[in-house]
């Protein structure tokens, strides 16, 4: 279960759209879909993890790049709940 200020997912998810909108791509998100799912690429997750690095003021080591920890909002949550101490 995410552990995580009300705010953080719909962040997360304003995040997601916005990338998505770039390439011309929208569709209604939840913090659950799969991100490969809703049309997300390789380089998007790479724009994904750099956004959510400044979004929330937090560095990612490289250990935590992992496609488990981006496969959704969700596990991006839960990640970002770990790294700030908030697991």
């Amino acid at each position: 279960m995410l552990d995580l200020p009300a705010t953080q997912p719909d962040r997360m998810v304003k995040l997601v759209e916005g990338i998505l909108t770039k390439g011309s791509r929208t569709r209604p998100i939840s913090v659950h879909d799969q991100l490969a799912d809703v049309g997300l690429t390789s380089i998007d997750m790479v724009s994904l993890m750099l956004a959510v690095e400044a979004e929330f003021d937090v560095s990612i080591p490289p250990s935590d790049i992992t496609p488990e920890n981006f496969r959704s909002i969700a596990s991006i949550g839960t990640m970002l709940s770990r790294l700030t101490g908030r697991a």
